[in-house]
């Protein structure tokens, strides 16, 4: 070893720990590509609440 006297190495670790990072890197990247702003989020869901209520207010009572 190194003369570290620290034990073994876990390889593994590392190579999870590589493909972690990877993914994060890559997720933080889609983000950006793909992600919405909080006002057109807000403006979905505003738009939703309205359709419900109009398909709601359509409904015929039996």
């Amino acid at each position: 070893m190194a003369g570290s006297g620290s034990g073994p190495v876990n390889l593994n670790r590392y190579r999870k720990e590589k493909a972690r990072a990877g993914k994060k890197a890559r997720a933080d990247q889609n983000a950006v590509t793909f992600g919405r702003t909080k006002a057109e989020k807000e403006l979905d869901k505003a738009r939703n609440v309205q359709d419900v209520r109009r398909l709601d207010d359509h409904k015929r009572d039996e």
